[in-house]
């Protein structure tokens, strides 16, 4: 068996009878909403799509800026991109900080009342206007292309998602959060003429305005998918669907050869 995917597991499976709460990632709850039968699949059954390779170099960028970031927060100084654009913020200085990163073991989390379902979340980073207390999420990203990094990418759906969850998150834990996120995105740049063990990035600064109304009703929906004792048809243009679809398909016809 492959050490990088298990296949079918038996443990952290939603199970109807238990009155345990069950945490969903955001994450999971991205993927209820692009497929529900996968959801089911994995959350239910134990057997999850077969994840894509780690971004060593995303995670270097990752951790680096945290580290950055967190030097400003133990002084309590703007960090430079925040006087570069004018934004009168500080990086929030709070004593779970290192719990909400912590998207594997604990993150932000909250359980809606009457339910079995506990969401959670690593938020990258948060900032906060010293004035109003209003805190703001912020999320780092990078890639590597030649055009100006944006949000216009219908795939990038799920970053702003990302951003909403945590924002609805933040309101359920009770603190005064802003419907503007913002991404820090980094871009490799491949302009220099050597590479002398050096990659340099342009960052970007992108605000976006959130709407997180959306969340309760998609964890309640994703609860009810949980609960349903049949599987969800196969959702029409997910793409693992569609090979477990058409990888029935024919190993039927040539068993029938």
């Amino acid at each position: 068996m492959s050490n990088y995917y298990k296949g079918k597991r038996s443990r952290n499976l939603f199970d109807p009878s238990s009155e345990e709460p069950f945490k969903i990632s955001r994450s999971k709850l991205d993927l209820f909403l692009n497929c529900p039968r996968c959801f089911y699949i994995d959350r239910r059954l134990g057997v999850g799509q077969p994840p894509g390779f780690p971004f060593n170099l995303n995670s270097a960028v990752d951790a680096l800026l945290k580290k950055e970031f967190d030097l400003y927060r133990e002084k309590q100084e703007p960090h430079p991109i925040f006087i570069e654009h004018k934004l009168a913020l500080l990086p929030f200085q709070h004593s779970k900080m290192d719990e909400w990163r912590d998207s594997l073991r604990r993150g932000i989390q909250f359980q809606i009342p009457g339910t079995k379902i506990m969401l959670t979340g690593g938020v990258d980073d948060v900032w906060v206007d010293p004035k109003t207390d209003e805190i703001f999420i912020a999320d780092y990203k990078a890639t590597s292309k030649t055009e100006a990094v944006s949000l216009d990418a219908d795939w990038q759906i799920g970053y702003k998602r990302q951003a909403e969850v945590y924002q609805w998150l933040f309101r359920k834990n009770g603190f005064k959060v802003s419907d503007t996120a913002y991404f820090v995105y980094c871009n490799g740049r491949t302009d220099r003429d050597r590479f002398d063990g050096r990659l340099d990035f342009h960052i970007s600064l992108i605000p976006y305005k959130g709407n997180a109304e959306w969340v309760e009703e998609r964890v309640l929906a994703a609860e009810a998918c949980l609960i349903a004792a049949e599987i969800p048809p196969h959702e029409e243009g997910c793409d693992f669907c569609l090979y477990t679809q058409t990888l029935q398909s024919v190993v039927i016809e040539a068993l029938a050869d």
